[in-house]
């Protein structure tokens, strides 16, 4: 699990975590954080509290998303019991309240205004950023007081362009609404860089910086892929506004 934390008047910490450390047993080995997919509920859910844990709030101050590959971002305010429903970014004011994505090749988007204290996590596969997932939840910050100018990107893992075979009449309508997405793969088949795409839509949108982590979901086998194993769990990326005092928390956790 990578951490990184931003200075600023409003500390913010952002970390994904891999598919080392945890309690689920095969295919969904080891730290599944999906209870969506399969894995045993209480496997899941010893995960989630490991994780809460080691981010130092609780599993109780992580809020996790009902997600379903669509544009709708929803605001909270605080914790929250179960998944907010149909839903694939959230965003949020309140300090020590951990934003989830979760993914095992979509685009899990962390975003941050420091000066404002707004702060977004969102789930961007192929259908969501198609249809416009990104623009909305930086025009739902903006609505908090957030500017496009002051707001930090990063993109955690996700399926790389070298690798995400798609048809070529998907790769055109892809490219159409999220352009800078088409590409071709390492065995020159059409393919989709959904990362690229969203990132040339963040960009055009105002946002100053975006940083990627350059992992491949389907490449690297520290991490889940739906597309390279089918059944799978599900990889958590997480950003928070830590109220915590100036001493650093490790910035690297995976067991």
């Amino acid at each position: 699990m990578s951490g990184t934390a931003s200075a600023g008047p409003f500390r913010v910490r952002r970390v994904s975590t891999t598919r080392a450390g945890g309690v689920s047993a095969p295919p969904f080995d080891t730290f599944n954080l999906g209870d969506h997919v399969g894995d045993d509920p209480s496997a899941v859910e010893a995960n989630r509290r490991r994780l809460g844990e080691r981010l130092g709030m609780g599993v109780e101050r992580l809020v996790f998303m009902e997600q379903v590959h669509g544009r709708t971002v929803t605001v909270v305010d605080g914790p929250v019991a179960e998944p907010v429903p149909m839903t694939d970014a959230l965003v949020t004011t309140q300090r020590d309240l951990g934003l989830v994505v979760l993914t095992a090749d979509c685009v899990p988007i962390l975003l941050s205004d420091e000066e404002a204290g707004v702060i977004a996590a969102v789930h961007a596969g192929r259908v969501g950023a198609r249809i416009g997932i990104v623009p909305r939840v930086v025009e739902a910050m903006v609505e908090l007081g957030a500017l496009p100018a002051r707001i930090g990107a990063f993109l955690g893992p996700a399926a790389s362009g070298r690798q995400y075979e798609v048809p070529a009449v998907m790769r055109a309508d892809v490219d159409k609404h999220l352009p800078g997405s088409a590409t071709t793969t390492v065995r020159n088949t059409p393919g989709l860089d959904i990362p690229a795409g969203v990132r040339a839509q963040l960009l055009s949108a105002g946002v100053s910086a975006v940083a990627q982590d350059p992992r491949c979901t389907i490449e690297d086998r520290t991490l889940f892929s739906h597309r390279r194993e089918g059944s799978t769990g599900r990889i958590a990326s997480v950003v928070w506004m830590d109220s915590a005092s100036t001493d650093d928390r490790p910035g690297t956790v995976d067991r």
